[in-house]
């Protein structure tokens, strides 16, 4: 008897552990290749599309993207994806494609929106013992609909970005770029409508699905000067009694080339010396080249380091391994060359303290360090999802604002604010601010772009900006190719007159 027991337990442990190899070959090792078959992978969108995926909103309750039935009726797709502005938002959206895949908030919060997160396992358990269909959660962004219009609408159809951020949370209240596209003709209909939009958008040489808000990176020209100034306030310069030379164009170390202010001007009418906060507000290119060798490499290096920018070793490294600021969404933040790139390179040391060589960023991350400077020197992270709730309407999981660091000090960041509503107040931007009711800090630009092009604008900017007042919004902007004033164009001309619209807005 107890013979025929040992057979038959040794016989299920081995039935067992067939079972378990067989289990672990499918789900594990082969799991890959079932799913790429054809008929698997159409099984699994199939299956997907039968889930009513959750919505994502703005703050302000707005439907960016929802499921609705679809209404043909032999289609084996229950539901089809809706983006009622659709270009307006693509870049935060994305598109949900059953042939081209997720992007953006589509990719990143999937596994709330099909409901397969955690946190929404007793949602979806309680609809699969009730016989109930399949909803995802609900995702609620910082997106403020009636300022993301209102930036789109001062934007144009001007190539370029805007976005505003909240500088005590790091929210992110809009975020345009042109051009854009329509998510929907990638995301319902036919496959062959499907693909015909798909091929216009991908082979658009203006590049569309790359949003210039976030994903592209641009010499920042003059607003790079905020990372300049700020290092030169960190290590002890006086923004006012402290003076430098002020010649009409600045010699260059380790060679025979120099540099000059912008259109070949002179500073502050010629004087002897000038001051940081002259020439800040001015935007004097040959100051600031002198301020940048003063302070040296490694100071301006740690200090676009302290900003989250991403260290780089150019020529041979150029590109960042990851995002030195998390963000929920894929994008490029800035980049800063490492203190040994310039050990044999003064003149690009000079270059890069206005914001030239191999200096890059994008409007998102302007936003984010004029927010710093709003924000007594603390840097947020940008936030763009709050929270998210299950189909019932209960809250399942929030998401809290997070601080990235202090790239400066409190006093530093009072200094910055001094000097950067004087540019809008008697500086490069006072023709844009001009009779405008709010104390705006800001910073104008005006970065070359490449051989034969027109230079990028550029503005950023916080407000409100007076002595004790609590900036709720700071604003970057970038108009590519010089918008519609070409080889003529500057920041306070193209981009600052964008901010200030934003900003009317929302104040």
């Amino acid at each position: 008897m107890d013979r025929r027991i040992r057979r038959l337990g040794i016989g299920l442990v081995v039935l067992f552990a067939l079972l378990f190899a067989q289990l672990s070959y499918v789900q594990v090792i082969a799991a890959d290749d079932i799913k790429a078959q054809p008929a698997n992978a159409r099984r699994q969108i199939i299956a997907e599309y039968r889930v009513e995926r959750g919505p994502i909103l703005s703050a302000d309750g707005e439907l960016l993207a929802h499921s609705v039935r679809n209404q043909e009726r032999r289609s084996e797709l229950l539901f089809r994806r809706v983006y009622p502005d659709g270009p307006l938002y693509a870049g935060l959206t994305g598109y949900y494609s059953r042939i081209y895949g997720r992007a953006e908030l589509e990719q990143a919060a999937n596994p709330f929106l099909s409901g397969d997160a955690p946190e929404l396992a007793v949602s979806t358990f309680t609809d699969l013992i009730l016989g109930r269909e399949r909803k995802g959660g609900a995702v609620f962004t910082t997106i403020r609909s009636d300022l993301q219009e209102a930036a789109a609408l001062a934007l144009g159809d001007l190539p370029g970005a805007v976005v505003a951020v909240e500088p005590e949370t790091g929210d992110v209240l809009a975020l345009v770029a042109n051009p854009s596209y329509d998510p929907n003709s990638i995301s319902s209909g036919t496959d062959e409508d499907i693909t015909e939009a798909w091929d216009a958008i991908s082979t658009d040489p203006e590049q569309p699905l790359i949003s210039r808000a976030k994903d592209e990176l641009y010499l920042p020209g003059s607003t790079g000067k905020l990372i300049t100034a700020s290092a030169a306030l960190e290590n002890g310069v006086d923004p006012v009694t402290d003076q430098w030379p002020n010649p009409r164009v600045l010699d260059l170390p380790q060679t025979t080339n120099t540099l000059e202010n912008f259109g070949g001007s002179l500073c502050k009418g010629g004087s002897q010396t000038v001051s940081m906060a002259e020439a800040f507000q001015e935007s004097c290119n040959v100051t600031f080249a002198e301020i940048g060798l003063d302070i040296g490499a490694k100071e301006m290096s740690e200090q676009a380091l302290a900003y989250g920018f991403c260290p780089t070793d150019p020529p041979t490294q150029v590109e960042c391994e990851e995002p030195t600021i998390p963000f929920v969404l894929p994008w490029a933040n800035g980049r800063f060359p490492e203190p040994s790139y310039f050990a044999d390179r003064q003149p690009q040391l000079a270059f890069s303290a206005i914001g030239l060589d191999n200096v890059l960023t994008n409007p998102l991350h302007m936003a984010l360090i004029a927010a710093a400077i709003a924000n007594d020197g603390v840097m947020m992270q940008p936030r763009l999802i709050t929270e998210v709730r299950d189909p019932t309407g209960k809250p399942v999981r929030e998401f809290s604002e997070e601080q990235y660091g202090q790239p400066i000090s409190d006093e530093s960041a009072k200094e910055m604010r001094a000097m950067m509503l004087s540019v809008t107040q008697g500086g490069t931007a006072s023709s844009a601010f001009a009779g405008f009711p709010i104390a705006v800090a800001g910073k104008t630009g005006t970065a070359t772009n490449g051989e034969n092009r027109p230079p990028n604008a550029w503005f950023t900017a916080f407000a409100p900006a007076g002595p004790g007042d609590e900036a709720r919004i700071a604003v970057a902007v970038i108009v590519l190719d010089g918008g519609n004033l070409g080889n003529e164009a500057t920041g306070g001309q193209v981009s600052a007159p964008i901010a200030r619209q934003v900003i009317d807005a929302y104040l």
